[in-house]
């Protein structure tokens, strides 16, 4: 079979594409431990690259669905994998896998894993987000001040939108941190592990999933202002917000990115027994 590795020296990574391959064996090793037992599972990788971790997968894993987006990395994982019976390449953007006819046909939930590129990190986590119905658990790798911010805590610096947005879907937990060197080409930051088990938390809180998504997009616009200020700005009358505010148990001078999931949900109920959830279209909300 040709040499895998010497076929990607006149394949050189795109940085258009976010192409930074992990190399750190030992690494690879801990993001695989990190999914658990998947002797009998079905693992979707996310980028696999050059195959780093595809390599370690294909040993553990029931089997292993790897969804490369560039085509010439996809041609040269198809001949590697030739004869893996339980690995299959699929040379696709990941945006637009089904991962629910993935789902449909294992049987069972999926199990996730990748090192997602950063200049589409947030797409993707709202796809596996929008999905999270047919998927287990997730071991992803991003940059680290994106981990940071996807694990946030109410009242840090990095809680916001993206903190909320993913944690509504299950809860989420960093393992390990990266340095540059790690990867070949170095990229300019460090990258950090986290593990996201997928329990979404709509019916457990009693909102619908898409109209508390959007207001919350409303309410965490500009993170400078207090959420009284914000839900004025989304239209909605300043009697009717303070009310909702104060009924919620919630502080007037309060900013959203204070608040926890659970208080945000119960003040979304608030204004919706208000009458008060028609939004008007503002700019989108910033984690900055």
């Amino acid at each position: 079979m040709r040499s895998f590795v010497g076929y990607h020296r006149i394949v050189p990574p795109k940085s258009r594409l976010g192409q930074n391959f992990l190399r750190d064996q030992g690494a690879i090793r801990r993001i695989v431990a990190a999914l658990g037992d998947c002797a009998s599972r079905t693992v979707v990788e996310i980028g696999p690259g050059m195959g780093a971790i595809t390599r370690d997968l294909a040993s553990k894993a029931g089997k292993v669905l790897a969804l490369e987006f560039d085509e010439a990395l996809a041609a040269g994982l198809a001949a590697e994998f030739a004869a893996a019976s339980n690995v299959v390449i699929q040379a696709v953007d990941v945006l637009a896998f089904d991962f629910a006819c993935a789902s449909a046909a294992a049987g069972e939930k999926l199990v996730v894993v990748g090192n997602l590129p950063y200049y589409i990190t947030s797409p993707i986590l709202l796809k596996l987000a929008e999905n999270a119905t047919v998927l287990d658990r997730a071991v992803l790798m991003v940059q680290r001040e994106v981990a940071d911010r996807i694990t946030a805590a109410p009242g840090s610096r990095d809680y916001g939108l993206l903190s909320v947005t993913v944690q509504m879907h299950g809860p989420v937990e960093a393992l390990f941190t990266l340095p540059p060197g790690a990867f070949s080409p170095p990229p300019e930051v460090h990258s950090t592990v986290f593990r996201w088990r997928f329990a979404p938390r709509f019916d457990e809180l009693g909102v619908e999933r898409e109209d508390i998504l959007r207001w919350m997009r409303q309410v965490f616009a500009q993170k400078r202002k207090t959420l009284a200020n914000n839900l004025r700005a989304a239209g909605i009358e300043s009697a009717l917000a303070t009310e909702a505010i104060s009924r919620a148990g919630i502080d007037e001078k309060a900013r959203a990115e204070s608040l926890s999931i659970e208080s945000l949900a119960s003040l979304w109920k608030c204004l919706q027994k208000a009458g008060a959830t028609s939004l008007e279209v503002t700019p989108e909300a910033s984690d900055d």
